[in-house]
């Protein structure tokens, strides 16, 4: 009599392919639509560090914390950085829970990704995106006085 062996799940592609192994939507569908990397960081000349703060970029919805057009953001905001998986090897400054970080490093995506749990709304309840915590860039002024220290943010 032959043993009946347990089903095994496929992995998930992000465990699996590399970021240059990605096709388009995979890589797309990576992103948890935080917006931080849409925030206006500063890096200080003497030590190297870098600070966010609560200014968005000129395209990024501050009450949903999207992009207002994708698509043409490069575009529209010339000094906009298209991440690719090359460019992984040069930034420094994405925040330390962001999927493309993560993979980079070899590590696993949080509970509360959209890929693991299936909900954007995890990403609302962790109190990773920065929807309604923003300011214009428009209304900010000096942005050495809007430097925040979210948790979220840490690098």
């Amino acid at each position: 009599m032959k043993k009946k062996l347990p089903y095994v799940f496929p992995k998930p592609y992000w465990e699996v392919l590399k970021l240059d192994q990605m096709n388009r939507q995979q890589w797309e569908d990576l992103c948890d639509h935080c917006g931080r990397c849409c925030l206006n960081k500063l890096r200080d000349e003497d030590t190297n560090v870098v600070e966010y703060t609560e200014v968005a970029c000129s395209l990024l919805d501050i009450h949903t914390g999207q992009c207002s057009d994708y698509c043409h953001r490069a575009i529209r905001v010339p000094d906009c950085i298209q991440l690719t998986p090359a460019l992984l090897n040069e930034i420094d400054w994405l925040p330390r829970t962001c999927a493309y970080r993560l993979i980079h490093e070899g590590k696993s995506l949080p509970f509360w990704h959209p890929l693991v749990s299936g909900t954007m709304k995890t990403v609302y309840q962790q109190n990773i995106s920065v929807k309604n915590r923003i300011i214009r860039e428009s209304e900010a002024g000096d942005l050495e006085n809007h430097v925040v220290y979210w948790r979220c943010l840490e690098i």
